[in-house]
């Protein structure tokens, strides 16, 4: 099977995990990040590696594009900070623990979904009271896709595969915000 192949079929496999179609889903997701911006609340991307590239490259396109209170949390001083005083595994919960607010959106992506310090965050954002929206790939029983309000979940073990869907979901979701706003 090629590459291409398998990525068509990976792609028709995306759950959200509640038996709705993907355009359904794909709506509710749109929606939620309408009402945080509706709400001039913030929103939060986080990952590692490859998941890291996509929160930074989302941060900014849901800034400019999505007209919203997107909010980086990948500040070199702060990070190398955080890390050096508190351990990797706190660089983002102690981000979110000081920064974010009721109503505020994480939006965590891991590929296998079994990061600390990506958990970390979405432990510290569930008490912050904000909306989280994970990205997880690899095993569908993962901890992060726990821990969602909406989970999507990329059926797949190759980090290619799973990243470029995660990516790709995203920016169908800015896409479509930018399409609502031209209406």
């Amino acid at each position: 099977m090629s590459y291409l192949d398998k990525f068509k079929e990976t792609m028709e496999a995306v759950s959200f995990g509640n038996g709705e179609s993907y355009g359904q889903n794909m709506d509710g997701l749109v929606g939620t990040f309408l009402r945080v911006r509706q709400e001039d609340c913030a929103v939060y991307f986080i990952g590692n590696g490859g998941s890291a590239g996509i929160a930074v490259h989302m941060t900014a396109d849901f800034l400019k594009n999505g007209r919203m209170r997107a909010v980086s949390l990948y500040n070199t001083s702060t990070l190398t900070c955080l890390a050096n005083d508190y351990g990797y595994e706190q660089v983002f919960s102690r981000q979110i623990n000081m920064l974010a607010r009721r109503g505020d959106l994480l939006v965590a992506i891991s590929s296998s979904g079994e990061s600390a310090n990506i958990l970390e965050a979405a432990k510290a954002a569930r008490e912050r009271g904000c909306v989280i929206v994970t990205l997880t790939g690899f095993r569908p029983d993962n901890s992060l896709r726990r821990t969602g309000d909406r989970n999507i979940y990329v059926p797949s073990g190759e980090y290619g595969i799973v990243e470029s869907i995660h990516n790709l979901i995203l920016q169908q979701t800015v896409d479509e915000i930018l399409a609502h706003d031209r209406q």
